[in-house]
Parts: C-alpha cells; structure tokens; sequence
C-alpha cells in the first residue's frame, strides 16, 4: 500500500484473523509467518485454547488470503473459534480479541459478527481493552445495514461492502445464488458474506463486508508499518484520511 509516497507492505505487523482458521497449505499463503490456536468454550463456560487451528470450512483461509493480499509481509496470528458450520458465539469473539491483543496484535480483523445486543457489552469491554493495548478492531458490518457487534460498537472500526456488490441476505457462490433454506452447513448467525480474489486475479468464493473487513485489516497493517508509534485511535484516524467521505446520494465508498 502506498502512504505518503513511500510503499508498505505490513513488514514487523501481527494480524490477528479470527475466523474459522487457516490452511497454511494454501498456496496463496506460502512463506507467510503463521501461529495459532483454537478456542472452545467447556462446559464452565471457561476458554478451552489448543494448538491446532486448521480450516475446516475455508472461509477463514480466504481471510487471510486477502490480508496477505493487501500487507504481503504482515504475520499473521490465527485464533480458530468456528468450525465448519461457521457457528460460534459472542464469548468465543470476545475470547480471541482478548487473546488476540495479548499476543500483541495491531490488527484484529473479525469478519463476522452478531445481532445479539445482549452481548454488545462483553464485547465492548473485550474491544476496548484491545484498544488500550494499541489494537485496531475492524469486524464486518451487517450486510443489510442491521445491528451487529462488535462492527457497531465505537471502540472499534464497522466495516460494510461498497453498494455496487449485493445486499441480499445471502450467501454467494458463483453464479448462483443460495437462498436461507439451501445454505447447508452455514449457520444462519453467521453474518459477512462475499468473495475475494484467487491468484490469477479471477473471482474467488467470498465477496461483501466480510471480505471488505479483511482488505481493510490489510491496509491497517500497512499502515501500523509507516507509523509505528501511532497508538489504534491514530491509527483509525489514518485510515478515514484515506477513505473517502459517504456521500448518500452516491452511495458509500
């Protein structure tokens, strides 16, 4: 990414991509600085953490992938809270930020989210901790413009897709379309959509402000790079200087 004339790559950043996990496999990944865990609640509802956080279902392989995309040199810090249904819970979102941050993370990118305004707090006070330990938070916003956390809270930054991709309560596979009743293993909480890009440049799975979330966490790890005393809130501050400003009438960029 280029920033005041000078070209960046996310060099000596940690990206957190909490998802589904990740296939270090993955071509598009390869020579990519990759650790990590899984978490899972037991039945105390205490954090369960494990070494293993390979990509049951690919969407958080595709996270990445588009991460890297944007910051080749970031490392990457995987927390594993989904499996192949894509279901997880607010705990479980609030457990990988506070693990994500403790790792020391710049960026936390989650491209999800919940309804539940229930558990707005929890993650209010996981985000804001995040925060004072000098994350940026960047979650996905809710495809329809509904309520979602932690996209929603003020502690971190929402992410939404640009107006011209699709806005319809589905999720995509190209070309089709699959409405609720034939989305299969996919959970119905499971909120961020989209596509991203393969390698030769041609549509990939994903598309939408999941995807969106995870190209902007790329250009955040690029610009923790070129200031890298800037504490998240200066750094947020940064990156509405690149946007440009939500005109209605036009839309939203």
């Amino acid at each position: 990414m280029r920033y005041r004339g000078v070209e960046y790559t996310g060099a000596g950043v940690k990206v957190a991509i909490i998802d589904s996990g990740v296939d270090v496999s993955d071509p598009r990944l390869e020579g990519v600085k990759v650790e990590g865990w899984s978490i899972q609640l037991g039945a105390t509802n205490h954090a369960l953490v494990a070494p293993d956080f390979s990509d049951q279902n690919g969407h958080g392989t595709e996270i990445a992938a588009a991460v890297h995309r944007v910051a080749p040199d970031a490392e990457f810090v995987v927390i594993k809270i989904m499996g192949e249904r894509l279901r997880t819970s607010a705990e479980l979102m609030a457990a990988g930020i506070e693990m994500a941050a403790s790792n020391g993370c710049t960026v936390i990118n989650l491209s999800l989210g919940t309804p539940n305004m229930g558990k707005a707090l929890l993650l209010r006070e996981c985000c804001a901790a995040a925060v004072e330990k000098g994350s940026v938070v960047l979650a996905a916003a809710h495809p329809k413009g509904e309520r979602a956390y932690p996209a929603d809270l003020p502690e971190t930054v929402g992410v939404a897709a640009h107006p011209d991709c699709p806005l319809e309560k589905f999720f995509f596979f190209s070309p089709k379309r699959f409405p609720r009743k034939e989305w299969g293993v996919l959970s119905d909480k499971f909120l961020s959509h989209g596509y991203g890009l393969l390698t030769d440049g041609s549509p990939g799975r994903y598309r939408g402000s999941g995807m969106a979330t995870a190209y902007l966490s790329g250009a955040a790890a690029c610009l923790a790079q070129a200031l890298p005393n800037a504490d998240a809130n200066a750094l947020i501050t940064g990156l509405k200087r690149r946007a440009q400003l939500p005109v209605p009438e036009l839309g939203y960029s």
